[in-house]
């Protein structure tokens, strides 16, 4: 309970306006480590439960969980995967969780757990080399799907209707055609994001335009709308989505690359992902992660290598409350917000 009251309070406090908000700091809701003890890897895959247990994949084939709130970490990883690159983790509960693998060909992989990584299954292994998976999300603890950059001209989606132990192919007649070196961005497993039990959003970069694709029905029709956020380079564009409901939205992304500026590397929209703006004021630099700020409507994180960023009116201004590199981040609705990256950098939001 005291753990939650105080979560409770530092989300709270990030909320006030920004004229009366400390940055992030000792004394004030800060980013406090959590360190797993893993310096080599970098986690781009995050899934918090709630403010007690969480959920990371990263780099060298790992996966770790705590149930403690991060005290103490358990490597859970599946047993002859070293070599494969996790990207995505999507977790249920302390025992229940899916993770993606990505890359060409065989490295793309889903695996799924029961018993909280003491064994793993291996569900799903892309057999095609022209797919290349970025990223899962689920609609409840059944219903899911994953995505993988166009094949053949169209983004490849994969479903699941058990809860990720088995998948299959959807059929590409709904999906729009993709345009010229138009890809997702597997850099936090925020590239496919859902609200409510039918509704997805896919974000992609690389082409003339920075897209997000809608489907209303699982995956099976898309509509496709243009952003604001820059694109026009393989390095650019729409790397994370975050909805707090089937209506508003938001994208963060840029150019991922560390000399390359990012202005107008954030967006909004209030219409489901028909129509995007661009934030007043964006981040100052690339971000790859966002996430609403539990029960709120109007406050949401974004993070990146350079920092973290909190909008109070709903993505349209955004001010950097801290500079420590994140990849990813995620909330719970009990009030708790966990971040993670690289050099095995994880934190949960305290005060």
């Amino acid at each position: 309970m005291a753990a939650g009251v105080a979560c409770g309070a530092a989300l709270a406090a990030l909320t006030v306006p920004a004229a009366e908000a400390a940055p992030l700091g000792q004394g004030s809701p800060h980013w406090a480590p959590k360190d797993p003890g893993t310096p080599q890897v970098r986690f781009r895959g995050l899934a918090a439960v709630d403010r007690h247990t969480a959920w990371l994949a990263g780099t060298g084939g790992t996966v770790l969980r705590t149930t403690d709130g991060g005290v103490g970490w358990r490597n859970v990883s599946p047993p002859g995967a070293a070599d494969l690159q996790f990207r995505d983790v999507e977790a249920f509960d302390a025992r229940h969780a899916v993770v993606l693998a990505i890359g060409e060909g065989e490295a793309s992989r889903v695996y799924r757990t029961d018993d909280g990584g003491a064994t793993w299954t291996e569900s799903f292994r892309n057999t095609d080399p022209k797919a290349f998976y970025d990223c899962l999300a689920f609609f409840d603890r059944r219903h899911g799907l994953a995505m993988s950059d166009p094949v053949d001209g169209r983004f490849r989606i994969l479903s699941t209707s058990d809860g990720g132990r088995s998948w299959r192919l959807l059929p590409s007649t709904g999906m729009p055609p993709a345009l010229d070196g138009e890809a997702g961005f597997a850099a936090s497993g925020q590239c496919l994001v859902t609200s409510g039990p039918k509704d997805v959003w896919l974000a992609t970069g690389g082409g003339a335009h920075a897209r997000v694709l809608h489907s209303a029905d699982r995956g099976l029709t898309w509509i496709a709308a243009d952003t604001p956020v820059p694109a026009g380079d393989p390095a650019k564009g729409v790397f994370a989505l975050a909805f707090r409901d089937r209506g508003h939205g938001l994208a963060v992304g840029g150019d991922y690359r560390p000399d390359q500026a990012s202005p107008q590397a954030a967006a909004v929209t209030a219409d489901g992902g028909r129509t995007w703006a661009p934030a007043a004021t964006p981040p100052p630099a690339y971000r790859s992660g966002a996430a609403w700020l539990p029960h709120s409507r109007t406050a949401a994180l974004a993070v990146g290598p350079t920092g973290t960023d909190l909008t109070t009116d709903a993505g349209r201004t955004w001010r950097t409350i801290d500079t420590g590199s994140y990849d990813t981040v995620d909330c719970t609705p009990d009030l708790s917000c966990w971040a993670a990256g690289e050099q095995g950098r994880v934190a949960r939001l305290e005060r």
